[in-house]
């Protein structure tokens, strides 16, 4: 019987999934009416719970304790929540981005709970808090007009906070990444992403006179050449990456664009000279069967969880993502790709996708160029986060050892993901705002 009920779960959650992602397009598409507009997010809400509910219809089937059946309830509770909030207190907040951050969230509470209970338990509860935490987030946005003006402030405080890191951080697979306050883990990288964006949009908005650029280009620098002596080099890239789409786009020189692509070249063979742990990953990727019993064994493993899922998958509880080691952070993509299948996974992306292509919507639109500015900078973090992730759980690049926002486990991505989404949101209430003038 449980084996007939993960079979039909499988495919009414693929289909469902496959509507939601259409939905997201379909919005994007922006040419409906307002009212048109809410009924069609109003169906895609209803979309969240049933895939939510369709899930941990099968996880119960499978375990049929009492704590699968709180679990739910207490996720569906706060799911609800998120969307109320956002619906009664910012009326004018993108839907879409709302029912987005809902759906990874549910996502992640699915294949964490298939995983690992307890991390799903904490999950959750870091979760709540977040949710607490940023709920005054798009008020400040909206009515704080200073913020352009803490310009070496935000330097200062992210420089500060990987620099303690780097001192007095503790080494985890060959990286500095975290530091433990009262008995809690906190990986500061994930929150000065944000600062090293507030940092450069106010610096770029201000002035692009090549000055201005030389001052920028030297604190962005600094925060790239810590995160290399901590050996973090995935949230190096992801600073680099950032740093120089929004060079580009603040200046529109393609000279300062070539010759950032140029010296991140040049770094990346450096680094790999230099650091034994990145020549690793580089070794797992280029041939992960050869070094299967060494490096190779996760990158191995990924790759045959993706193969064995299929388009389809084998249907939560019927796969071994548990073989992958650190399945629930880095590899999480490869777990969903196994039991929910490529197609599941594919939407995941996408819609993914489309949460990149709202922040982008929302920079375009803007008329402040800080603010145009941080939204491309925030697009750019999460997207290229995304490709990251993706990219290394397929063998497309090597291994960075990022998550995927939302999706995997992991305290201090998901708070600082919740700020990302939430200074968005704030974002487009401004914008909306200056459409109504």
């Amino acid at each position: 019987m449980e084996n007939l009920i993960v079979e039909l779960s499988k495919y009414l959650m693929i289909l469902l999934f496959a509507c939601y992602t259409f939905i997201c397009f379909h919005v994007l598409n922006g040419k409906k009416s307002q009212r048109r507009q809410k009924r069609i997010l109003k169906k895609q809400t209803k979309l969240i719970f049933l895939i939510h509910l369709n899930a941990f219809a099968v996880i119960f089937a499978m375990q049929k304790t009492e704590n699968v059946l709180i679990a739910y309830v207490m996720q569906a509770a706060l799911l609800a929540c998120i969307l109320v909030i956002y619906k009664y207190i910012y009326k004018r907040a993108s839907g879409l981005v709302v029912n987005n951050m809902c759906m990874l969230l549910a996502i992640g509470f699915i294949m964490l709970y298939r995983l690992n209970p307890d991390k799903a338990v904490r999950q959750y509860e870091i979760a709540v808090a977040a949710v607490a935490v940023t709920l005054i987030v798009p008020f400040f946005i909206h009515k704080l007009h200073f913020l352009d003006r803490l310009t070496w402030l935000y330097a200062a405080c992210g420089i500060a906070l990987l620099a303690s890191v780097a001192v007095l951080g503790s080494v985890s697979y060959g990286a500095k990444l975290s530091f433990t306050v009262a008995g809690i883990a906190v990986q500061p990288s994930e929150f000065v992403k944000l600062l090293f964006v507030f940092f450069t949009a106010s610096m770029l908005s201000k002035s692009t006179e090549f000055p201005q650029v030389a001052k920028a280009t030297a604190v962005a620098a600094i925060h790239v050449l810590i995160l290399v002596v901590s050996k973090d080099l995935g949230a190096a890239l992801i600073f680099f990456i950032t740093y120089l789409v929004m060079l580009y786009v603040a200046t529109r020189s393609p000279v300062y664009f070539i010759s950032g692509f140029v010296c991140g070249s040049a770094a990346s063979v450096v680094a790999y000279k230099l650091f034994r742990h990145v020549r690793v990953r580089v070794s797992a990727w280029k041939d992960p069967l050869a070094v299967i019993n060494d490096e190779g064994y996760q990158v191995s493993q990924s790759l045959f969880a993706i193969g064995t899922g299929g388009w389809f998958g084998m249907g939560l509880y019927q796969g071994m993502p548990n073989k992958i080691p650190i399945v629930e952070e880095d590899f999480i993509f490869a777990a969903v790709s196994e039991e929910l299948g490529g197609i599941f996974a594919v939407c995941l992306i996408m819609v993914c996708a489309s949460c990149y292509l709202m922040f982008l919507n929302i920079a375009m639109q803007m008329h402040d160029p800080f603010y145009k500015l941080i939204a491309l900078g925030l697009g750019t973090v999460y997207g290229f986060q995304v490709v990251l992730t993706v990219g290394g759980v397929t063998k497309f690049i090597p291994s960075t050892g990022v998550t995927l926002p939302l999706v995997s486990y992991g305290g201090s991505s998901l708070l600082s993901t919740f700020l990302l989404f939430a200074v968005i949101q704030g974002l487009y209430i401004l914008r909306e705002e200056e459409t109504k003038v």
